[in-house]
Formats: structure tokens, sequence, C-alpha cells
């Protein structure tokens, strides 16, 4: 959960890191015999209370320092180091391509090359779309090990804050299914992921497949990024995509809250602007630089409470058009099909039955 920042800053708020996300990053220097005391320390880390939370500035400092003294973009959690420069290189084989769909090939083929004991890629069907992430081999004899779920994790994090940026919008992630248990820190899943995030163990001997799923129209949106563009983006990186397209994020969060309080009633950008006390342009400039736009976070709070409607209640679609600010019900149900590529009463049909 956000919380106050240092007192040089008392206005802002900083988002945190559960514990288990800095714990599996390690787990590589453990399975090595390493002592992680260095580290922790170079970066202002006390990892002995494991109920802790870190701030993400800290946590991007150490998964920074951490590749740079293993020489290993991986974490050394694989069977082989993925060598610094590789994040950079994935940048820029996807910086030319076309669509966000392949951008997400070229990266599948890259992978394949400097990480093999995962294997990426993308399934379309009938308007849904599955970003698929399979181990080739066991990365841990357990399910559970930190090591293991902290590798789903971080590609999944790393491909989504990647297609985030060259597409210049959020991306939302309709649901993923983790191969593995529920981890102690899994309620950061949906600031990280989504809300419906699901857990599925992969039974003993077998490999695991991470299921993320998203509206396939996405996967035709253009890649806006340049060469230009990417120098910023690289300083930092990887470990600032950490930092990015989170739902934790200052500015996302007071607009949102804005826009949610205000329903029935629709609030557009000068309206926040004046109950900010700040100028449009200075707000479309701070949601910018924490990888968001007004639209998007319009359409995330109508599509985040659309949902969970149609699912824990019975209520009427019209009502809930109305509810939610629609002018009249044929825009909800446009809306709709676009953020989950079926008709309102379809979808509560398949969680009906799937339930």
């Amino acid at each position: 959960m956000p919380h106050r920042s240092n007192p040089d800053s008392p206005n802002r708020t900083q988002a945190t890191v559960a514990m288990g996300f800095v714990t599996g990053m390690l787990a590589g220097l453990r399975h090595r015999g390493m002592d992680p005391a260095p580290l922790l320390q170079a970066t202002g880390i006390d990892i002995a209370d494991t109920a802790s939370r870190i701030s993400i500035e800290r946590y991007a400092a150490l998964y920074n320092r951490l590749n740079r003294e293993l020489d290993d973009e991986g974490f050394g959690l694989f069977s082989q180091a993925m060598r610094v420069g590789s994040f950079e290189f994935l940048c820029r084989g996807c910086l030319s391509a076309p669509t966000l769909a392949e951008a997400l090939g070229r990266a599948s083929r890259f992978l394949r090359i400097v990480l093999p004991d995962l294997a990426v890629s993308v399934r379309r069907s009938h308007g849904r779309a599955e970003l698929v992430i399979a181990e080739t081999r066991k990365l841990a004899e357990r399910a559970d090990d930190p090591g293991r779920i902290f590798a789903f994790e971080w590609l999944l994090r790393l491909l989504h804050g990647l297609s985030c940026w060259l597409a210049a919008r959020g991306i939302g992630l309709d649901s993923v299914i983790f191969p593995y248990p529920k981890p102690p820190h899994f309620a950061d899943y949906s600031l990280i992921f989504t809300e419906d995030s699901r857990f599925a163990p992969t039974l003993p001997g077998g490999t695991g497949t991470l299921l993320a799923g998203f509206n396939a129209n996405l996967l035709d949106l253009p890649i806006r990024r340049d060469e230009a563009a990417l120098g910023t983006f690289l300083a930092g990186a990887p470990g600032k995509i950490t930092t990015l397209y989170r739902r934790d994020r200052e500015m996302v969060i007071r607009v949102r809250d804005l826009l949610r309080a205000a329903l029935p009633a629709p609030l557009g950008l000068d309206d926040i602007a004046d109950r900010l006390h700040l100028s449009p342009r200075t707000i479309h400039r701070r949601l910018a630089e924490e990888g968001s736009s007004f639209r998007s976070i319009k359409d995330a709070v109508r599509r985040d409470l659309a949902l969970a409607r149609l699912t824990k209640t019975g209520d009427a679609i019209a009502q809930v058009a109305a509810d939610l600010g629609y002018a009249d019900t044929s825009a909800f149900y446009r809306a709709f099909v676009e953020w989950t590529g079926m008709a309102p009463a379809h979808y509560r049909r398949k969680w009906v039955e799937k339930g």
C-alpha cells in the first residue's frame, strides 16, 4: 500500500514492495552459496523482518546492482546467465516492429536464445489473447520455491512493462494464472498484475505454464516509441520497470479516486485539474511520467467497477451502465466488448459457469 514518503518530500506518496519479491530476487545468490548481505547493505535494505516493505526505488536499485554484480539479468536463477545488456538488445529488437504483436514475437525469439529455460509465446483466438510463459525445464523441485516464483513474476513484469512502454499506454491484463501456490505476498499482485490473479500449482514432477489474458485488439496497437525515447527509457533499466505501470502511483491514485467518487457524474480533465488546483498540462505530464493517461485511467475505473458489478451482483446491465456514467446502454456495451472481447451478459454467464 502507498505510504507517506520521507520528510524531504512530505506531500508525495511512495509505493512500496513486499519483502517476498526481495527474497525471490535473492534466491539465485542463495542457491550459489553467495552472501546477499553486502548487496542489501549497499541498497539500505533490512531483510530480517519478512513483514516489512521497501520503497520501489530501493527495490529497483537492488535489482540493477544484483544484475551488475552477477553479470546476469536473470539473477542467477537459470541454467545460463542472461548477460548484462540483454534487456537493451531486447528493446532495440522490438523498437522497429510495426505492432505490439510483432514486437512480442521478436521478444519471444530473442528470449529463446538468452533464456532457454522459459518459452514465451502469444496465442490469439476469438477476440482474446494470452501471453504464455512456460517452463522448458523444471526451475526448482518445489512449486513454491521462491526463486521459481520470482522467475515467473519477473518475466511477466518485464514483458508487460516493455509492452506498455512500446505502445505508450497502459495495457490491462484481464487475468493471470500463475503455476504455483498463492505466495505470502500475493496481495501485491493486484497492484502489479491484475486483481484477477489466480494460482494453479504445478503437479509434482511437471513443468508449469503462466497464462496472462488480455483483449486481442491490443496486439494491433502500433509501436509508438523511437530511438530517442529509448535512451531515456534505458536510464535506470531494467530495474526501473518495477516503478512503471503500477496501480499505486500518486497522480494515478488521485485522479482515479476523484473519478470514482464522482460517478455516475463524468469528470473531464479540466474538472480534475480544478479539484487538484493544478493545470491540465501539469496533470497530463505527471500521468505520462507515471506511465498513464487520463483516458486510460477513466477507462480502467469503469472497467474494474463494471467487472466487479457483473460478477459479484445481480444488478441489471442497464443499471450498471447508468451508475458508471454512460448516457445509454449501447455505449456501455461497446466499451465492454472492447475491454473483454465479449458482451456483458456473455461475460456474466461465463463467470457464473466458471464459479
